[in-house]
């Protein structure tokens, strides 16, 4: 296997083989979004987010542009296309009646989603009867079959790409679940031959079919009655898909988030089990941190993305070379290195994971863990037999609470680690695990710091709580006990802030998206009495009565304190002398100086910064005028 010598020296964030470049290089997603835009779509209502009464089209539309927007951050070489069924005008590769496939100018019709395609797509609804128009593309007496059209239209936007280096997927927006309802007869049984024979050869070419129906108020979908056959459900896969989108716009926009984020295959390895009997696995990341996009240069006339180039110049001649050779420097003299050496350093191993042995899961500890772990699962796709063999280790290492301790050896960063056998978890008849092995990455003893005693004079007494303080601090922890907790609940405030931005310049809005910061303490929870009284109790049990946390701080710390608080009781007298409502409702704020106006802003906590009228801007806002 040859490596790229150019990493020998490379820092950890350089490594091509770490999961998070080998992540954002793996496989892509092609997506038609295909949507019913038949009459019913448009005349069905039900109650949305707002408890207002919105349409089924709407749902569809609006699920599709959110999906677009979050798309455009997480997956932006991912490439998405958008279709529209049983309509009067007709767009489309082929020239099929009934379908329309939406795009914007210098665009292809499945690419990259861009700002501009969002940006027209938000307002698709307010031009769609007149530019679009709709109409029931299935009718009694006719031999045209809108859905046969759409399917077809889709499945030739996705002969882009080979399905080995692409996840190619139809998303079927509709509320109509028998499309042929309203033909009877030799010819309904004709259109839904074939249009379900239209549907197995695009699965056949790799591409998934996926339903999002959305129910009626007064009717329940009902999936068996055509769809069960075109997507291949049955048995209990059609006993537990449960069409609940529909229902509220939200339920809709959850289950479409959840098609969309599939766990992808971060990497292909080798298991090497003995010497001759290998299988092969995919991994896949479970956590990984989330950073902003990177930065991509772009032409200033142009604005096309530049390509960066790197070339080698003699210092004494000036002229072009091709180096042959790199040095590293060692105890002043510079160790030469040909491209064969540097290879052959880096080929650690020959295969990626070999196993070493088994242990007793009571010998894995939770600090052995380094960072999080990697979730493998077999794939006959390349060594058939890999499932049945996996199986077999996996049953054993569960049975026996054993887990493998295995080499993973890449080009760089060779690693000890321990392959844990998950069972699987089912809950309600829905699997809440799935069956499969952690790989988690342990430590070398060169990695293992050893902790230092912080009191090792036995003579001086090592402090300790007392009995009464322990009580208030596990009164205090009671109290403040977060229910429910998990990590899936608090979404980081710098990102949702940068993307909210990039949006918004990317979109042209006027107004900046509201951002809501879930990491901000529950001031009105920690206000509630049990909360105050259990803090003081606690408080008192360590410091005392005459306990003061400014007296804590001595010299200019202790002084500026004091003044600040001086300042803020100065500020509420002050402003308790104004009537702020009838000011901000009768427009007399800008006949204030703007030492009055830092009264009320100081008196509730605001920022006092900025120009007269911001300071007005800030009052208005805080009194939700």
């Amino acid at each position: 296997m040859d490596l790229d010598p150019d990493d020998i020296f490379k820092d950890d964030e350089d490594d091509p083989d770490n999961e998070a470049h080998l992540e954002r290089a793996s496989t892509k997603e092609f997506v038609v979004y295909l949507v019913d835009a038949s009459p019913k779509m448009f005349s069905t209502t039900f109650q949305g987010e707002d408890q207002k009464d919105e349409t089924s089209f709407h749902a569809a539309v609006s699920c599709i542009s959110q999906s677009l927007k979050t798309q455009i951050i997480n997956s932006s070489n991912d490439e998405v296309a958008i279709c529209f069924f049983n309509t009067r005008e007709k767009k489309n590769l082929q020239d099929l009646n009934g379908v329309f496939v939406f795009n914007v100018a210098e665009r292809e019709y499945l690419d990259r989603p861009t700002a501009r395609l969002i940006k027209e797509f938000d307002g698709i609804e307010e031009l769609f009867m007149k530019e679009i128009g709709s109409q029931y593309g299935i009718m009694s007496g006719s031999r045209e079959n809108s859905l046969y059209n759409a399917l077809w239209a889709a499945q030739a936007l996705l002969r882009k790409g080979s399905a080995k280096t692409a996840d190619k997927r139809i998303l079927l927006f509709t509320n109509e679940d028998d499309p042929f309802g309203s033909i009877t007869g030799a010819t309904k049984i004709d259109m839904t031959r074939t249009t379900l024979q239209r549907a197995k050869d695009a699965q056949d070419l790799g591409i998934s079919i996926e339903l999002l129906p959305l129910s009626c108020p007064d009717e329940e979908f009902n999936i068996s009655a055509f769809y069960a056959d075109l997507i291949g459900l049955e048995g209990d896969d059609l006993a537990l898909f449960m069409p609940s989108v529909g229902d509220k716009l939200t339920d809709m926009k959850n289950q479409l988030r959840k098609r969309m984020f599939k766990k992808r295959v971060v990497r292909r390895i080798t298991f090497s089990i003995v010497k001759g009997l290998s299988i092969e696995l995919n991994t896949y990341a479970l956590i990984r941190p989330t950073v902003p996009g990177t930065i991509t240069w772009l032409d200033s006339i142009t604005n096309l993305p530049l390509k960066t180039e790197r070339s080698f110049i003699c210092a004494d001649t000036g002229a072009l070379v091709q180096p042959t050779k790199r040095f590293h420097p060692y105890k002043n003299k510079n160790v030469k290195f040909t491209t064969e050496e540097i290879s052959e350093v880096k080929r650690i191993s020959t295969g990626q994971l070999r196993l070493l042995g088994f242990k007793p899961l009571s010998c894995l500890k939770d600090y052995h863990n380094l960072r999080p772990s990697t979730f493998v699962f077999p794939t006959d796709k390349e060594v058939v037999g890999s499932t049945c063999i996996f199986i077999a280790l996996h049953r054993s290492m569960l049975t026996l609470k054993r887990f493998a301790v295995a080499f993973y050896g890449g080009s760089a960063h060779p690693q000890l680690v321990a392959l844990v056998a998950q069972d699987e978890i089912i809950a309600g008849g829905v699997q809440v695990e799935p069956p499969g092995m952690h790989m988690i990455y342990l430590p070398y003893s060169d990695d293992i710091r050893h902790i230092e005693e912080l009191h090792s004079d036995i003579t001086v007494p090592t402090p300790r709580a007392t009995d009464d303080q322990i009580k208030k601090a596990t009164a205090l922890m009671r109290r403040i006990d977060l229910k429910d907790f998990s990590v899936c609940q608090f979404a980081n405030p710098a990102l949702q802030r940068h993307y909210a931005v990039l949006q918004a310049l990317a979109l042209e809005e006027d107004e900046m998206p509201e951002i809501k910061d879930e990491t901000l303490p529950d001031e009105e929870g920690m206000a509630r009495p049990g909360v105050v009284i259990a803090l003081e109790e606690f408080k008192k049990s360590v410091y005392g009565e005459n306990y003061n946390e400014e007296d804590e701080g001595h010299g200019k710390a202790s002084d500026a304190s004091k003044k600040r608080k001086a300042v803020a009781e100065n500020a509420v007298k002050e402003s308790a002398n104004y009537d702020w409502a009838d000011l901000a409702d009768n427009g007399k704020l800008k006949d204030l100086t703007t030492v009055e106006l830092k009264y009320y802003l100081t008196a509730h906590n605001l920022a006092v910064g900025g120009k007269k009228e911001a300071l007005i801007s800030r009052i208005l806002t805080h009194m939700g005028k």
